[in-house]
């Protein structure tokens, strides 16, 4: 029988598994790029992929698990990812300074060939990822009952 009850927790449901297929998608994506297309990703780009592989797993299990109180443990791992993202986006476009680039040895963090399709930024592709993350697992967080 589908209760509004029922209903309420199967929307939960899709959204965390929404959340899972983007986290899914830009891990998958991280190392095509990296790995086929032989694009070595700069200190940003390791830092944002060390919140996202998680959220990927977390995410999995909690789709599977339909735990709708998945944004406790994957909220904080996606904001934090965003945040990184953002400062990264800000460093990509000149609105941050060079001299607090923090790309020292390896690819720049602001180079130019960041891009997928040369249209692109891949920091930008990550701010959007995590942004949607985040946006999910905040409509998917368990309503507390009276």
């Amino acid at each position: 029988m589908n209760t509004p009850d029922t209903r309420q927790r199967e929307h939960g449901w899709l959204q965390i598994f929404v959340a899972w297929m983007i986290a899914l998608a830009s891990s998958l994506g991280a190392l095509f790029i990296g790995e086929v297309m032989g694009q070595t990703p700069c200190l940003l780009c390791w830092y944002q992929r060390a919140f996202m592989f998680p959220l990927a797993l977390v995410l999995a299990v909690a789709a599977i698990r339909a735990d709708r109180d998945a944004w406790i443990y994957g909220l904080p791992l996606s904001a934090s990812g965003l945040s990184i993202a953002l400062y990264h986006v800000l460093l990509y476009y000149g609105f941050i300074s060079q001299a607090v680039v923090p790309c020292g040895q390896g690819p720049s963090c602001t180079d130019a060939k960041m891009t997928i399709f040369d249209v692109l930024p891949l920091p930008v592709l990550s701010v959007l990822a995590f942004a949607a993350i985040s946006i999910l697992l905040f409509a998917a967080r368990r309503k507390n009952a009276p």
